[in-house]
């Protein structure tokens, strides 16, 4: 299986929660992608996170499916910009319409080249994904990452400012 975290610094690890699916569950229906004819509702789930180190002055957060079948991927949501008081964020805040992300935080185009959380949408007989969510202390309070950017030009931007990283899995398939 293609692993997420190849290459990427080896930092300490936190803990990342979330009350919508448990590590290696399965992803709620609502949280699969009606966008992408998934049958689902393209809503983030609530997400908390916590036991980062004290000196961390930002967060982003990536959500990656290393299991499609692109040869890179495929990602679903990244913002960044989160200020470090934040500790979650709440069911939905994937929406650009609900508002629902701290201040200062930058939605950047997903694969579909929207701001928004794309839920899961695994080819028909494919097996099951991973949905990879993934937050990154870092030690800036502010990234400079050029709008309209990618998710992995956000990755190569924070790479050399992770001091911690927290990670979730969640699995959704298709019954074809």
């Amino acid at each position: 299986m293609n692993d997420p975290n190849w290459k990427l610094p080896q930092v300490p690890s936190f803990a990342l929660e979330s009350p919508d699916f448990e590590e290696g569950g399965m992803l709620p229906q609502w949280a699969r992608s009606g966008i992408a004819n998934a049958g689902g509702e393209d809503r983030s789930p609530t997400l908390h996170w916590h036991g980062f180190p004290s000196g961390t002055k930002s967060f982003a957060l990536t959500v990656f499916d290393p299991d499609a079948p692109t040869g890179s991927g495929w990602w679903h949501w990244a913002v960044y910009n989160i200020p470090a008081s934040v500790e979650s964020l709440p069911h939905d805040a994937g929406n650009p319409d609900a508002q629902l992300l701290p201040n200062g935080a930058i939605a950047l185009p997903n694969e579909l080249r929207l701001t928004s959380f794309q839920g899961a949408a695994p080819p028909a007989g494919h097996g099951p994904h991973r949905y990879v969510f993934t937050v990154s202390a870092l030690n800036v309070e502010r990234l400079d990452v050029a709008e309209g950017s990618t998710p992995a030009m956000l990755g190569f931007a924070l790479r050399d400012h992770i001091v911690a990283r927290a990670q979730l899995i969640g699995l959704s398939s298709t019954s074809e």
